[in-house]
């Protein structure tokens, strides 16, 4: 994607001036073994090289691998940092690359997911790890049903992480794809977004602000009452599915959209998702259905007498088709995900086993 990398790593660190601080402002990192499971694509590379340069020791493997950007992990590799992730990795080489990174024997963890957190706790070996930093609403929910054998801390609930990312940059980000790869804007379009969550209202607002007429379905009473109050129409799914021409799914949980409920889909619907988990659309009952791609990013499957259109084969499409958070929105977050690393290596990590919001006094000087 990237024709010149070193020319697009200066534009983007130049536009990134909230990182620049807070990787300078890091103690010396000799001795520190930081293994990374997070989106490996252009943003993601003024920090690591920055931590690199601190003295710290990396091992990289992708939250997803439909989001690695394979020109991003051979500058890093070049750099020092050793990794084990690709684009359209197989699900085997995928999970081994999760053994490997512990087999490294890490003193540090930075994830997106809980993918090595979960999968060292699945035995009673493994490297002794210091502390941990987990970035996602998903990850958090799996690490709930864990007792960890360290402190990890929690920033994806900070409000700087939700009220930027999740609730605004999330749904901004994934329309501006959908109207790159169709060629087609939400106009006169009926858009079902799934999920009343921070990235789901965003993804509501972005698609009225772009001609959308939206309707949410939400499970959690709660959620749906805040939609209503929000001014949404919210609808139970089975419902809101049949009417839709657009739908977004914006969960984080898996199988929200089955076969049942595609089904009942109208001819031409767009179905992507937003979601950090990949499995929130049922994709294997699509794919034993005739198929083709009528545009990168687009596969068209024939139901019946019907065509239905699967964006990013069900991945998170902001960051599978697209470039995701804008360079001077994700600066923030990213200053956030290296303040935290300096609290791990530091305070954090004297901190009793267990699960932690990241404090305050660790993430506020990185804005």
């Amino acid at each position: 994607m990237y024709q010149d990398f070193d020319r697009e790593l200066a534009w983007a660190m130049r536009h990134m001036p909230r990182t620049r601080a807070a990787v300078a402002a890091l103690p010396d990192l000799q001795g520190v073994r930081l293994a990374c499971n997070m989106h490996l694509d252009l943003k993601m590379a003024p920090l690591v090289a920055g931590l690199l340069e601190k003295g710290a020791e990396i091992y990289l493997t992708t939250c997803n691998p439909t989001t690695v950007q394979d020109d991003v992990v051979a500058w890093l590799t070049q750099r020092g940092a050793q990794a084990h992730a690709w684009r359209g990795m197989s699900d085997a080489d995928w999970s081994d690359s999760f053994d490997r990174a512990l087999a490294w024997e890490p003193t540090h963890l930075c994830e997106m997911g809980a993918d090595l957190t979960t999968r060292l706790h699945q035995s009673s070996g493994g490297p002794q790890i210091k502390a941990g930093l987990e970035a996602t609403g998903s990850g958090i929910s799996r690490l709930n049903g864990v007792s960890p054998r360290y402190p990890i801390f929690n920033w994806d609930d900070l409000p700087v992480k939700e009220g930027l990312h999740n609730r605004h940059m999330v749904g901004l980000t994934a329309w501006h794809t959908f109207f790159q790869t169709t060629h087609l804007t939400l106009h006169e379009k009926q858009v079902l977004v799934i999920g009343y969550g921070l990235v789901g209202q965003g993804v509501a607002a972005a698609a009225r602000a772009y001609g959308g007429q939206v309707t949410v379905a939400e499970v959690d009473p709660a959620r749906a009452l805040q939609a209503r109050y929000d001014g949404w129409t919210v609808m139970d799914l089975d419902q809101a599915a049949s009417q839709a021409e657009v739908i977004a799914t914006a969960t984080g949980a898996k199988n929200v959209l089955s076969a049942s409920q595609l089904a009942q889909l109208r001819d031409g619907a767009f179905i992507l998702n937003v979601g950090h988990v990949a499995e929130e659309i049922d994709v294997a009952f699509l794919q034993r259905l005739p198929h083709q791609e009528p545009m990168p990013f687009v596969d068209a499957y024939r139901l019946g007498d019907k065509t239905l259109y699967l964006l990013a084969n069900g991945s998170m499409f902001n960051l599978t088709a697209g470039y995701g958070d804008s360079l001077n929105a994700f600066d923030v977050t990213l200053a956030v995900m290296a303040a935290g690393i300096g609290h791990i290596v530091g305070d954090g990590a004297a901190q009793p086993a267990g699960l932690y919001l990241l404090p305050q006094s660790a993430w506020q000087p990185a804005l």
